[in-house]
C-alpha cells in the first residue's frame, strides 16, 4: 500500500519502498532483525554480500559477512568501490551494550527466544495450574448444576473478549504494527513512530472498550435468551452477565500492553497476565462465595482483568519512556505501510468466528439435561492444556515473523514458521496422547471432591478425550493464522476458512447432540476445527508465508504415528491401575516413553528442540547446585 492511509484506529507507517534486498539464512538458523540492516544497503554501488559459513553455523544467529562476492574463476577481484566519506558507519557492526535501542535492533538469536520461551512457558504454566485451581474451586463451591450453567453462559463475555483483545483479535493487528513503528524507529524516521502509534491508537481504543462493556451490561438479558433459550435460571446468568462484562475494559487494555511489549521483546509482564487474572478470581470466590454465591466468580472476572492490565503498565511505560534513535537511514515519506480498518476488521472478525464455536456449544448443550454445560467447560480448559503450551513458541516468535516481514525477509520468515509449525506438532500430539489415555484420572484427582460426582467425572472424561481430537488442528489454526496476518496486511482468506469450521461444527453438531449428546458436540468442535486447519494450510503457498506445504505435512505425519501408537499404549497401563494418581504416573510416563522412542525414530524435526532444550535447563539446574 502506498501513501499514508487514516483510520479510526490512527495511522501506522512503515517503508514499503527502498527496503534492502531480502537475505537469505540457512533453515537451521535464526537471522538478525531489522537492526542489523546494514548502512550500505541501498547503495547500488556496493558489492553484493554473501553469508558465509562462520555467520550461518554455531552461533545460532545468522548475520551478513561484509565480505564482497567470490570473483569469477579466470578473472582478477574486482576492487571494492570506495565509500563515501559521508557515509554513516554501519549499525550492525556497533556493539549492542553501547545502542540506544539494544533492545530493538540487536539480532534474536537461540539463546534468546530459548530464554524467551522458557519464561513465558514457566509463567503460562503457573497461570494454567491457577486456572486448574479456578475451576476445581468452581466445581467444589459450586458443583455443576444450574447454578454453574447461569456462570458459565455469562462466562462467555471473558471467552470472546480474551479471544478478540488479547489472544487471537487485537494481538494480530497490534503487534505487527509496533513492529513497524519499531523499524521506522531503528530507520532514524522523524519523531518516535512507536510513541505515535500509541497516542493515535490507544484513547480511541479505551472509549470503545468501555462503551463496548456498557453495551453487553445493558443487553444482558437479550444475550442469556439468545445464548442459552433453555436455561431453568435466566436471572440468575443476568447478573452474572453484567459483571463480567467489565472485564471488557480490562482485557482492552491488557492486549494493547501485551502486544506493545511483545513486539519491544519483553515477555516476562506479558506472560504474567493470567496468573493475575485467576488469582482475582479464586479470590472472590472464597473471599465473597457464602454471600453471593456464584456471583462472586463473575465478579472475580472483573476484579482479575483489571489486575491483567496493572501488572504490565509499568513495563509498557518504561518501553515509551526508551531514547529516541538518531536518523541514520533516509525514510521515503510517500512509501508507507498503515494499520487500516480493513485490517482490524479481518482480525476481529477472525476472532470472532473462531469464538463463536463456543456459542453453538452452548446454544446445542442448553437444551440438553442439567450439568451438560459444565462437562463441556470442564472437559474443553483441561483438553486445551497442551494446545496452550504448544503455541508458546509461536506467542514468542510471532513479533520475529512479523519483523522479518517488515524487512522483506520472506525466506527467514519461511523457515521460521516451518520449525514452529513442526514444534508445536509434537507437543500438542504429545499431550493429547497423555490427555485421551488418562482422562478418567486426569478428571478424578483435580475435579471429583464436594459437589462434584463420580458420574460428573465420568462423563466430563469421556467428553475430554472427545475434545483431545481436535487439539492438533486447534494448533495449527492459532499457528497458522499468525503467519496470515504478520505482514500487517488486511486477509479476509482465515475468515473464511473459520466460517467453513463454523459450518461443519453446526452441522456435525445439530446432526449428532440428539443421538451422542455432549459427545457429538465435542465431536463437532474437533472436526470444525480440523476443516479450518486444513484451509489454512492450504492457502499458506499463495496468501501468506510461502511455506513448503508437502514437506510440512509429510512431517506432521510422523508425530501423529507415534502419538497413536502411544495413546493405545498409554490408556493400556493407566486402566490396569486402580488408584488415579498412579494409573496417572504410569500412563502418562509410557505415552511419554512411547512417544520420544516413536517420534526418534521416524526422524521427527520437532523433537530435536525440545530435547535440546530439557538438556540444557537440566543442566544449567545440575550447574546451579554445584555452586
Amino acid at each position: 500500500m502506498s501513501g499514508r492511509t487514516t483510520s479510526a484506529y490512527g495511522t501506522v507507517h512503515a517503508p514499503a519502498g527502498n527496503r534492502p534486498p531480502a537475505r537469505t539464512a540457512t533453515h537451521g538458523s535464526i537471522p538478525a532483525t531489522a537492526g542489523s540492516t546494514p548502512a550500505n544497503a541501498q547503495d547500488p554501488a556496493a558489492a553484493p554480500r554473501t553469508p558465509t559459513a562462520a555467520t550461518t553455523q554455531g552461533t545460532g544467529t545468522a548475520q551478513l559477512s561484509t565480505t564482497a562476492a567470490p570473483a569469477t574463476p579466470g578473472r582478477p577481484p574486482a576492487r571494492p568501490p570506495a565509500r563515501p566519506a559521508a557515509r554513516t558507519p554501519d549499525r550492525s557492526t556497533a556493539h549492542p551494550a553501547t545502542h540506544p535501542a539494544e533492545g530493538e535492533l540487536t539480532p534474536v538469536s537461540r539463546r534468546f527466544l530459548a530464554k524467551a520461551t522458557l519464561v513465558t512457558a514457566v509463567l503460562s504454566i503457573a497461570g494454567a495450574l491457577l486456572g486448574l485451581v479456578r475451576d476445581q474451586a468452581l466445581a467444589r463451591l459450586f458443583g455443576a448444576g444450574s447454578e454453574t450453567d447461569a456462570f458459565l453462559v455469562a462466562w462467555t463475555v471473558p471467552e470472546f473478549a480474551s479471544t478478540l483483545l488479547i489472544e487471537d483479535g487485537l494481538a494480530f493487528a497490534l503487534i505487527p504494527a509496533f513492529s513497524l513503528a519499531l523499524a521506522r524507529r531503528a530507520q532514524g524516521a522523524a519523531g518516535d513512530p512507536v510513541r505515535a502509534l500509541v497516542a493515535s491508537t490507544l484513547p480511541r481504543l479505551c472509549l470503545a472498550f468501555a462503551a463496548v462493556s456498557a453495551l453487553i451490561a445493558g443487553t444482558a438479558p437479550y444475550l442469556v435468551e439468545a445464548l442459552a433459550p433453555g436455561l431453568p435460571d435466566p436471572a440468575l446468568a443476568v447478573d452474572c452477565t453484567r459483571l463480567t462484562a467489565l472485564c471488557v475494559l480490562g482485557f482492552g487494555l491488557t492486549g494493547y500492553f501485551s502486544a506493545a511489549l511483545r513486539a519491544h521483546r519483553r515477555f516476562v509482564a506479558a506472560a504474567a497476565i493470567y496468573v493475575a487474572y485467576n488469582t482475582g478470581i479464586i479470590t472472590a470466590m472464597f473471599v465473597l462465595g457464602g454471600h453471593w454465591g456464584v456471583r462472586s466468580a463473575a465478579l472475580g472476572v472483573a476484579i482479575g482483568s483489571g489486575l491483567m492490565a496493572l501488572i504490565q503498565l509499568p513495563s509498557f511505560v518504561r518501553q515509551l519512556r526508551r531514547r529516541k534513535v538518531e536518523p541514520t537511514l533516509p525514510v521515503e515519506a510517500d512509501e508507507q505501510r498503515a494499520v487500516t480498518v480493513a485490517l482490524v476488521a479481518t482480525v476481529l472478525l477472525f476472532a470472532l468466528c473462531r469464538q463463536s464455536q463456543v456459542l453453538i456449544e452452548r446454544f446445542l448443550a442448553s437444551t440438553l439435561p442439567a450439568g451438560a454445560i459444565s462437562h463441556l467447560n470442564y472437559a474443553q480448559k483441561v483438553a486445551q492444556i497442551p494446545m496452550t503450551l504448544s503455541l508458546m513458541l509461536c506467542t514468542v516468535t510471532f513479533p520475529v515473523v512479523a519483523r522479518a516481514l517488515a524487512d522483506g525477509d520472506v525466506e527467514r520468515a519461511r523457515g521460521r514458521v516451518e520449525r514452529d509449525l513442526a514444534l508445536a506438532a509434537c507437543v500438542v500430539l504429545l499431550g493429547a496422547a497423555t490427555v485421551i489415555a488418562c482422562a478418567p484420572q486426569i478428571i478424578e484427582l483435580l475435579f471429583q471432591r464436594g459437589a462434584f460426582t463420580v458420574r460428573d467425572t465420568t462423563a466430563t472424561a469421556d467428553v475430554m478425550r472427545v475434545y483431545a481430537l481436535g487439539l492438533l488442528g486447534q494448533t495449527l489454526t492459532g499457528a497458522l493464522v499468525r503467519s496470515y496476518f504478520s505482514a500487517g496486511r488486511p486477509s479476509w482468506y482465515p475468515v473464511s476458512a473459520m466460517v467453513g469450521g463454523i459450518i461443519v461444527t453446526s452441522w456435525v453438531g445439530a446432526w449428532t447432540v440428539g443421538p451422542w449428546g455432549v459427545l457429538g458436540i465435542a465431536a463437532a468442535n474437533a472436526a470444525g476445527i480440523t476443516v479450518t486447519a486444513a484451509l489454512l494450510l492450504a492457502g499458506m503457498r499463495r496468501r501468506s508465508v510461502p511455506i513448503r506445504t508437502r514437506q510440512v505435512l509429510a512431517e506432521l505425519s510422523k508425530p501423529v504415528r507415534a502419538a497413536v501408537v502411544a495413546t493405545l499404549a498409554g490408556a493400556f497401563v493407566a486402566s490396569r491401575l486402580d488408584d488415579p494418581l498412579t494409573g496417572l504416573a504410569a500412563g502418562a510416563a509410557t505415552v511419554l516413553t512411547v512417544f520420544l522412542l516413536l517420534a526418534r525414530a521416524l526422524g521427527a524435526q520437532g523433537l530435536a528442540p525440545v530435547l535440546q532444550s530439557v538438556h540444557s535447563v537440566t543442566r544449567r539446574l545440575t550447574h546451579g547446585r554445584s555452586h
